[in-house]
């Protein structure tokens, strides 16, 4: 199967996370891959009680022109360092394209806004950005972009990830699918290696542990069928991955028995099991829910692990 053209968006601030975004591209692809990398920097902008009514004095017009000009040089600065950063890899320097976009609405829904009108297959940022203080989950910017940002997927980088194992994790339901295909169209050409992953929900997430007492049949029979359920879903994928031009032997599958919680039972086996990449839908069992919102020990956790999100829409 020929590999098209993969096109992807880097926001980038000049922060070390966003430079790590740059690191992960890299991992997973050879600069000899059908690949448009679009470095985007969007301008932040005065607010606008200062550029709106200040227009009759000279020194407040003068000092606003000054720093958009300081603005305009910062930003021209960040995105040679990172599209150097790019050549320096290998990557063709007309495959690497810098933007500069001044903010019309706020910087999510720009970057959502313009990689939408490029027609972009993904959107890949770092975890942390230029405050370095709030983790991914509860940043602003990447909050948003998880909450609003239709129809592109998003690849969220934590850390410095070293390794080139894909998990996808699929349920039954037609997001999961979508990850697949997701997966299929973005890591063909690639040797990454690809675990299609479904972890069943235990009972306990339905119902309180003490009601299950002396409820072994009813447990047996439940992951029995909600087992011949997933079956399905996970060969579809695998025949999805196959489709799409990954070799077999790159590909394998794994049902694990769950607990409560299925991002739990995602991060304990992709950290466990030297994952670098964890692939999900963003409305299957609303697992990408349960990362934004999840307990106090999911955000310390994932925020100290080497690990790149793609959630898919």
């Amino acid at each position: 199967m020929e590999n098209s053209t993969k096109k992807i968006v880097i926001p980038v601030d000049g922060s070390i996370n966003s430079l790590r975004s740059l690191e992960y591209l890299n991992l997973i692809y050879s600069p000899q891959q059908n690949l448009t990398v679009n470095l985007l920097y969007v301008l932040p902008t005065l607010p606008r009680i200062l550029t709106a009514e200040q227009k009759d004095d000279k020194e407040i017009t003068s000092q606003i022109k000054n720093v958009e000009k300081k603005n305009i040089i910062m930003a021209e600065r960040i995105l040679a360092k990172a599209k150097t950063s790019l050549i320096e890899k290998g990557f063709e320097e007309e495959n690497v394209r810098t933007v500069c976009h001044k903010m019309e609405v706020t910087i999510p829904r720009d970057i959502c806004h313009w990689a939408r009108s490029i027609e972009a297959d993904a959107i890949l940022l770092g975890r942390q950005g230029r405050t370095d203080l709030k983790t991914l989950f509860i940043g602003e910017v990447c909050d948003k972009l998880v909450e609003r940002c239709e129809g592109t997927p998003l690849w969220i980088v934590g850390g410095r990830v070293e390794s080139k194992k894909v998990l996808v994790c699929i349920d039954a339901s037609q997001n999961a699918i979508r990850a697949a295909e997701h997966a299929g169209s973005m890591l063909s050409g690639t040797d990454c290696r690809v675990t299609i992953f479904h972890t069943i929900r235990h009972l306990r997430r339905f119902v309180p542990i003490a009601l299950l007492e002396k409820s072994e049949k009813l447990t047996h029979l439940w992951k029995e069928q909600s087992g011949q359920q997933v079956a399905t879903y996970v060969e579809k994928a695998k025949d999805i991955l196959l489709n799409a031009g990954i070799p077999e032997e790159q590909i394998s599958t794994k049902v694990a028995e769950g607990t409560r919680s299925a991002a739990n039972d995602i991060l304990s086996e992709a950290l466990s099991n030297g994952y670098g990449t964890v692939i999900m839908g963003r409305r299957g069992a609303s697992m990408v829910k349960e990362f934004i919102l999840g307990s106090v020990s999911k955000k310390v956790l994932l925020p100290l692990s080497d690990l790149a999100i793609w959630i898919v829409h």
